[in-house]
């Protein structure tokens, strides 16, 4: 036969009065007066039909039923306390990222260990996302996305502008005698021709309305990808800069015109529930990412509360 517990508040202040035998300190554990304390006592004892404390002058003393009570109570408290701690410890050295897979193999691989130089108390697990998935955003701690729009209210940083150039293995440019008017790359493969900024660029270039259908269709949808097909010498990338900033320097990529475009609305952004605005394990990941991005030389927003 299942019984219904008594008030929560009730067991909550029998539970502290029983160990510290005192309404007053248990009142003071709880954030309670002393007369709330012995009320919710009372509660109890009503509820129960028996006497749970002897109050003397100077002192309570528990009953023989009121001690056979406490010492399970007391026990399932400290159960429950033990269970709250080790998920709180656990949850406070663990930070779960989900990241779109750009900025995980460009940017997070190459640095995180940084990161957890600096922070041996917090493990890091990336999870990243392709690009025909979603964000983890109900399981993560902090989400790095492009182009996917944070949950309402989350807070948010643009930590990287969506610019775009054409880029290509310098063996690639050398097939035609080097890349040295936009028309040439016309003469050459191309990756995810299909991709909009290709049409975007070439307009600002002064070629509107280029025919890319003669192009082999190869959708990639991720830059890392793409990236990695522009430096194997199958094709010329339309790529963000700043994430091939070591592939550029080693010779692997060139970039053979300073221009660059920008797609409106299109950025990478960091963020978070705004109930972890204050959690230390998200701070230090976020003042992290920013001081790489200061020290890069990239410009650092305040967060912004997603409104839509």
């Amino acid at each position: 036969m299942s019984v219904n517990l008594p008030p929560l508040s009730a067991i909550r202040a029998f539970e502290a009065a029983s160990r510290h035998l005192s309404f007053t300190k248990a009142g003071d554990e709880l954030g309670m007066t002393q007369a709330a304390v012995s009320y919710q006592i009372k509660i109890l004892e009503d509820r129960l039909g028996f006497q749970l404390f002897t109050r003397k002058a100077r002192k309570i003393e528990l009953t023989d039923n009121g001690g056979q009570l406490a010492a399970r109570v007391v026990d399932a408290f400290s159960s429950l306390r033990s269970a709250f701690e080790d998920i709180s410890e656990k949850n406070a050295g663990q930070l779960v990222v989900s990241s779109n897979t750009t900025f995980a193999v460009n940017w997070l691989s190459n640095r995180l260990f940084e990161f957890q130089m600096q922070n041996p108390d917090v493990g890091v697990r990336i999870v990243p996302y392709g690009p025909h998935a979603e964000p983890e955003f109900n399981e993560s701690d902090v989400v790095i996305s492009a182009c996917k729009a944070p949950p309402k209210n989350w807070l948010a940083h643009e930590i990287v502008r969506a610019d775009f150039t054409p880029m290509l293995s310098p063996k690639l440019a050398d097939t035609i005698g080097g890349v040295k008017k936009p028309e040439d790359i016309l003469k050459l493969p191309l990756v995810d021709p299909q991709d909009p900024w290709w049409q975007m660029w070439f307009e600002a270039a002064g070629l509107p309305n280029v025919d890319l259908s003669g192009h082999p269709s190869s959708r990639m949808g991720s830059q890392a990808l793409e990236a990695n097909r522009a430096i194997a010498g199958q094709g010329v990338a339309i790529l963000t800069p700043y994430f091939c900033k070591t592939a550029l320097e080693n010779g692997q990529l060139i970039q053979p015109f300073k221009l660059t475009c920008h797609a409106d609305d299109e950025s990478w952004y960091m963020s978070y529930p705004p109930a972890l605005r204050t959690s230390r394990k998200v701070r230090l990941f976020r003042d992290w990412v920013h001081a790489e991005l200061k020290r890069d030389g990239m410009p650092v927003t305040a967060p912004m509360a997603v409104v839509a």
